[in-house]
């Protein structure tokens, strides 16, 4: 039997580290010492390894993503049948949901890492290596868009967050649960997320700046006045409940949508940001009608990389309403 071709891409992180002469570790490995460091890939997969960067999670860009992007374009043209791209856990739920939107490919893209260097007792990352590249080289994965694979878990890009800063079961999909999961060598998917928000393949000119700004308790809203004077373009307001924030903070916000986007979402985990409940000042409804736009289900930072990529891509402000208007169901009738 012929074995699936999977591209490694190596980009870093945790599962690439080993100690440093200055303390702690740091990004050393390859992707082929991770592929060595695992012999039963061979039975799964006829693998290929670049190492695109060796940086940690935190440090990788928008502009990073989309060369990983282009490269998975690049490859699946070239006859790869399915990708796995390793990096730090820091940004997983960042960059998987960016090369949901970047790649809009129709062959399977697994993001992974790992919890533990691969010096630490327990580590991670070789099984988590395996279980990815075995979610791979199964094409139905290809209908799920982009999907993350740690512990055993798949989960869909749209969703995943990391919820623990070292448990090895460290990323969940709060609301929505995991689509699959790979037991005893065979992938079992449970269901397969709404694929409403439109791939970007646009080539990114620029990057625009697009601003997260969380209001608490007590918050004004002091520093929303700064954003345009500080080149940003747009602005990720992230409220509390289902989309509130203090009434002090109104104002700002009211300044602030006549210069700019803004987008509202909330610091809960889990849920959609509401539409038609709440009307006091501070609510959704009163921050909707002064021009707030609702993500939807999306988490504050998720929204902030789909704003960023929409305005680097030239969208109008109709059209930046129109792709958050996807992730928000309308109001019954």
């Amino acid at each position: 039997m012929t074995l699936p071709r999977i591209l490694i891409v190596s980009l870093g992180g945790t599962i690439t580290m080993t100690s440093s002469a200055t303390g702690g570790i740091a990004p050393t490995l390859t992707a082929e010492n991770l592929i060595e460091s695992v012999p039963q890939l061979a039975h799964v997969a006829s693998l290929e390894a670049i190492t695109q960067f060796s940086m940690p999670g935190a440090s990788l860009s928008i502009q990073n993503l989309a060369e990983v992007a282009r490269l998975l374009h690049q490859k699946f043209a070239e006859g790869i049948d399915g990708a796995v791209v390793v990096q730090g856990t820091d940004t997983i739920e960042d960059t998987a949901f960016l090369l949901d939107l970047l790649a809009g490919h129709a062959r399977p893209v697994v993001v992974t890492g790992a919890m533990r260097g691969p010096q630490a007792a327990g580590a991670d990352g070789p099984a988590n290596l395996l279980a990815a590249v075995t979610v791979a080289a199964d094409r139905r994965i290809s209908e799920l868009g982009v999907v993350v694979v740690l512990n055993d878990e798949i989960h869909a890009a749209r969703w995943v967050q990391k919820s623990h800063t070292s448990l090895t079961s460290a990323f969940e999909s709060p609301g929505a649960g995991r689509v699959g999961l790979v037991a005893e060598g065979q992938v079992e998917i449970f269901m397969r997320p709404p694929r409403d928000l439109l791939p970007i393949t646009t080539s990114l000119d620029h990057i625009s700046r697009v601003a997260q700004v969380s209001l608490g308790l007590g918050e004004e809203g002091w520093l929303l006045s700064a954003l345009p004077g500080l080149g940003y373009t747009g602005a990720i307001i992230e409220g509390m409940g289902a989309g509130h924030v203090p009434v002090s903070a109104v104002d700002a916000i009211s300044q602030l949508v006549g210069q700019m986007p803004v987008i509202l979402c909330s610091r809960v985990r889990a849920g959609r940001v509401f539409t038609h409940t709440y009307g006091f000042a501070g609510s959704e409804m009163d921050l909707i009608k002064r021009g707030a736009i609702p993500c939807g289900h999306l988490s504050s930072a998720k929204a902030r990389l789909l704003l960023t990529l929409l305005q680097s891509t030239g969208a109008t402000n109709e059209a930046i309403r129109t792709a958050f208007e996807r992730t928000t169901p309308s109001p019954s009738r």
